[in-house]
């Protein structure tokens, strides 16, 4: 029997599309993450259901197993990397993992503060082989993080100026992921994932107005406003601190420039930000 692909966080936007396209290939799939019942729900019996928990250890035993490659990904509520995420890279490579594909964030090299540089730093010291997936920010956020927003006042509040992202669909990115981690020569490689397309706020705004028809109106913020009425919200003062810090970051660029990496990779171009909208209409609503 083959070793099964570990895909962790399977409950995610982005792992579930990456078990659902591991699946298509025919792989034989390990889905954990913090629900079990709600992994058998998703997918039946089509996968092998484990419970895991980055800050329980007793998790680690069962999810590690018999797994030679990984999908690995970081919750964005945990923020003290050495401390909940460490512990299980450690565990991982002493139950033998050969192979981490993690999914990161593009422009790292420039953002030593944020958590997904400490990831991608600890499994260089433990020397991993590894990919990273360095992502531009997720098109799906719109329908998760700023869903209520767009859904009950028709805004978008983010401290972005200015500047252009480069938004990339995570249906994408699951084909990616199941790309790499079922083909040879990617090992080592780092890939910069974007969308065909850079758009402002206000272009994002526009798009999602002729879809939704109704007026969506960009806020624009500035970054500490942003981080006061996060916090007042009820998200956690760290959680909103990392997230001030990326939308900062894309505030002078780091999320602006288009690749072809997503092309080169699946053999097609990324799907367009209007497409998107289109097939997310539901969600807002």
């Amino acid at each position: 029997m083959s070793c099964p692909i570990l895909v962790i966080g399977a409950l995610g936007n982005v792992g579930t599309e990456v078990v659902k396209h591991l699946l298509s290939k025919g792989k034989a799939v390990r889905a954990a993450d913090i629900d079990v019942e709600k992994i058998k729900e998703k997918f039946g019996s089509s996968v092998e259901s484990v419970r895991f928990d980055f800050t329980d250890p007793t998790t680690y035993g069962a999810t590690f197993k018999g797994v030679k490659k990984m999908f690995y990904m970081r919750p964005p509520h945990l923020t003290n990397i050495q401390r909940d995420m460490n512990p299980s890279m450690d565990a991982a490579k002493e139950a033998g993992v050969k192979h981490v594909v993690f999914l990161s964030l593009i422009g790292i090299e420039n953002a030593k503060y944020v958590p997904h540089y400490k990831v991608e730093t600890y499994l260089h010291k433990i020397k991993m082989q590894t990919t990273f997936l360095r992502c531009s920010f997720f098109m799906q956020n719109l329908n998760t993080v700023h869903r209520q927003e767009i859904k009950e006042r028709n805004e978008i509040f983010v401290p972005v100026g200015k500047a252009k992202t480069s938004f990339v669909d995570v249906r994408d990115l699951g084909l990616v992921a199941a790309q790499v981690l079922t083909e040879e020569g990617h090992a080592g490689k780092n890939y910069d994932l974007t969308g065909s397309e850079a758009l402002d706020y206000w272009g994002v705004a526009k798009a999602m107005s002729e879809v939704l028809g109704r007026n969506i109106i960009y806020q624009n913020p500035n970054p500490f406003y942003f981080l006061l009425k996060t916090i007042r919200t009820g998200t956690p003062f760290m959680f909103a601190l990392v997230q001030m810090g990326l939308y900062t970051s894309t505030r002078f660029g780091m999320a602006k420039n288009v690749t072809s990496e997503v092309e080169n990779l699946i053999g097609r171009k990324p799907i367009l930000f209007k497409q998107y909208v289109i097939d997310y209409r539901d969600s807002w609503i």
